[in-house]
This record gives C-alpha cells, sequence and structure tokens, in this order.
C-alpha cells in the first residue's frame, strides 16, 4: 500500500516551510529557462545545499554551459551521462513497440522522463536527501510523467513542480536571471527539449496552433544543406527485431540512430507537428525533428509486415497504442506497460532481415523487403502455378477415411 505524500505545487509549497530550505534539495536540471529559474528562485529564498541533477541524453545542451550556469547561481552540480541506458532500457523498447502517438508522431518526453526520474532518485537516495524538484508546469505533459515515474519508483519523499499551480511569464523569468548575469537565457524564444532521439520544441512563438512558423534554427539534423544532397540508398538490417546495422555495417543502437539522423535529414526528412492532449482534453501543439525515427519505425513495420500473420500484426498494432497510452500517461513503471512489452518481444523474435530504402528529391520509398522465413511471394505467376497444381493434386485424391468419405 502507497503511503501518502506531500506533493509540491507551488513556489509558495517551498519558501512557506523555512525547514525544507534548510534540508538538501535535488532539482532537475536541463540547462533551459524553467530549471535555472527554479535554481534562481531556491538560492534567493536562502536554500542551502541545492543538488542540481543534470542528465545528458545526447542533447544540445553542453556541460560547460550548464556548469557555468550552475557555478554562477552557486549550486552542486551532478552530470551525469546516461545515454548507454536511455538507448538500451528506452528507445529500444520503443522501436520495438512501435511507439507512435496516435500515428502523428513518435513519442520521444514519455521515454525520457522515466529514466530522468529514475536518476533524480538514484541521486537523492545515495545523499539522503528528502525533496526533488522538476519545472514541468500545467501545459506540459511532463508533469503527469515525471510525478507518476517518482510515485511508481517509491520515492520516500516529498516531490513535484512548483509551477504547478504558480506559472511564472517567460519575461519575468528573463529579467530576473539576467538581473544575477545570466543573459543568454534572453536568447530562447522557444521552449526546447532534445535527446539523441529526438528535438523537440513547443511554447513562445509555437504557443498558437492556428498561426505557428518554426524558426529553421530550430532545426539542427533536416536544416537546408548549401548544397542538395544526391539520391542514396540506405539499408537497415534487423535482428530479431532490433536494428544492427546500415549499408552492411554493424553498429551499437546509439550509433546508427546518430547516422541515420544526420543521412535521413539531409534530405529533409523527418519534422513532424502534432497536438498533444493534457489532462481534461486540451490541447498543445509540439513540433519534432526525428529522421532516424522514421527511417527505423517504417523499416520495422514492412519487416513485420514481411514476416507476421496478418491477425497477429492486427493485435501487435492494438497493444502498441496501448503501451504508447501507459508511457504517455507516465505510467512506464507500471505492470501494463511491461506486459505489453513482453507481448511485442515475443512477436520481434522472428524478425530478421533487410529494408534498403532510396532517399531523393524529399522522399523516401523501398527498393528492397528482404525478410528471413517470410509470408511473402517473389513471383507471382509461379505462386499461382503451384497454387493451382496443389489444390488440383488435393482434390484428384479425393476425401480419404475419416475425412467424409463413403465407407
Amino acid at each position: 500500500m502507497k503511503t501518502s505524500r506531500r506533493r509540491v505545487r507551488s513556489f509558495r509549497d517551498i519558501t512557506h516551510h523555512t525547514t525544507d530550505l534548510r534540508r538538501p534539495v535535488v532539482t532537475l536540471f536541463s540547462g533551459g529557462l524553467d530549471s535555472t529559474y527554479l535554481l534562481h528562485r531556491l538560492v534567493q529564498a536562502g536554500a542551502t545545499e541545492v543538488h542540481a541533477v543534470s542528465v545528458n541524453l545526447g542533447g544540445d545542451e553542453q556541460t560547460p554551459q550548464i556548469q557555468q550556469i550552475a557555478d554562477t547561481l552557486g549550486v552542486r552540480l551532478h552530470s551525469i551521462d546516461a545515454r548507454t541506458q536511455f538507448v538500451d532500457d528506452f528507445v529500444r523498447p520503443a522501436i520495438a513497440a512501435h511507439a507512435v502517438y496516435l500515428d502523428t508522431h513518435p513519442i520521444s518526453s514519455s521515454l525520457s522522463r522515466p529514466l530522468i526520474a529514475l536518476t533524480a532518485v538514484r541521486v537523492a537516495r545515495e545523499q539522503g536527501i528528502p525533496l526533488i524538484l522538476h519545472t514541468a508546469n500545467r501545459s506540459q505533459n511532463t508533469l503527469r510523467r515525471l510525478n507518476g515515474a517518482l510515485d511508481l519508483l517509491g520515492y520516500e519523499g516529498e516531490f513535484g513542480s512548483p509551477y504547478d499551480l504558480e506559472p511564472v511569464g517567460r519575461e519575468q523569468k528573463i529579467k530576473e536571471l539576467q538581473s544575477v548575469g545570466l543573459d543568454q537565457m534572453a536568447e530562447r524564444s522557444v521552449s526546447g527539449d532534445s535527446n539523441l532521439w529526438c528535438r523537440e520544441f513547443e511554447s513562445g512563438v509555437l504557443d498558437d496552433p492556428e498561426s505557428h512558423e518554426v524558426p529553421e534554427s530550430c532545426y539542427r539534423w533536416t536544416a537546408p544543406r548549401e548544397t542538395a544532397p544526391e539520391p542514396e540508398l540506405v539499408e537497415v538490417g534487423f535482428r530479431a527485431g532490433e536494428p544492427v546495422s546500415v549499408n552492411g555495417r554493424e553498429a551499437s543502437l546509439a550509433d546508427i540512430i546518430e547516422q541515420l539522423n544526420w543521412t535521413v535529414g539531409a534530405h529533409g526528412l523527418g519534422r513532424y507537428t502534432g497536438l498533444e492532449h493534457l489532462p481534461g482534453g486540451v490541447k498543445v501543439l509540439e513540433v519534432r525533428e526525428m529522421p532516424a525515427a522514421k527511417l527505423l519505425l517504417a523499416s520495422l513495420r514492412h519487416l513485420e509486415t514481411a514476416v507476421l500473420d496478418s491477425e497477429t500484426l492486427r493485435e501487435k498494432l492494438h497493444v502498441e497504442q496501448i503501451w504508447v497510452r501507459e508511457a504517455l500517461e507516465g505510467r512506464w513503471f507500471g505492470e501494463l506497460r511491461s506486459a505489453g512489452q513482453a507481448f511485442i518481444n515475443t512477436l520481434n523474435s522472428s524478425l530478421t532481415g533487410t529494408v534498403t530504402w532510396r532517399l531523393a528529391g524529399g522522399r523516401l520509398s523501398t527498393t528492397s523487403i528482404t525478410a528471413t522465413n517470410p509470408q511473402y511471394v517473389r513471383n507471382r505467376e509461379e505462386w499461382e502455378e503451384l497454387s493451382v497444381r496443389q489444390e488440383l493434386s488435393h482434390c484428384a485424391e479425393g476425401p480419404g477415411p475419416g475425412n467424409g468419405g463413403a465407407r
């Protein structure tokens, strides 16, 4: 039975209880505007021991930049490299589950948030810290994903986001941070979240779904090149449902993702725009850049179609959306997603082969789908002739004993 724990939901929850600030506190720190402002508020309120946990998932923010902010504010930085764990324990299962939100875009923050929460809990427990703070607000699905993960992980202390019930405007945050020497925060026109699987943008100039134009400066992998790339063929190899090679060369999944982000992105492929729901049914706009995800997920679907029975594949599609829902709702560590993963992994164990794509003119098209133990035919005429001969031979034999024949 879960114990009742107080949830931090406002800055007042922190500052109104002076005993909290005499104890150490863990904050999740990305180097962005919201997390930097939280550190500033804690220092201003007199917090004596702040542990800023920065989890490296292969995103845009660099450690020296993050360290400079921490030094300016006088907090202790825990910089943790979790790239390998992110790929192996979160991205790999998401590829297997074809984790796409309502057929609009591959999911991303739903994968990173549980790992960030797991890392924060580990640091808090090692340091004996009774409070974990993050910076998600009401217009971000991250709020329930981090809170959900921290809850399911059974963290014994208090946790939550002070932005939940006490939002702070972007201009105010920038102004206050500039007053303490952090002028670089004024450059943030959108909120960004990035890792080696996805670069995501929201808020700021992207607030309004009816009128938004993504600044080209946001994009990296898919940014236009001075010279248009030549058409090229890209072959992706899978073993037991997992990507293992590109153009015949085996590599780690992290290296495959890195290579495909640049290769596929050079052709302008892998941009997504979509609406996600918040609790209560409200929708918010999110923009993503995910070239490797585009190619890998499409490749795996082709292999599934080549190998799996159609009824089995239909059930897998259904379980995939259950898997996605559980991840989206902050229940990554719940039993239902784990059960769905087991079903998916069982089916994917039979998926071995390659898919070759032609990338040209901003388009993707397959040139080869090759599977071990496939259900496809390679010559329709030969198959039709063989099928007819087999049926006629069976009819000529007639019903045998026990099959309805006369005795």
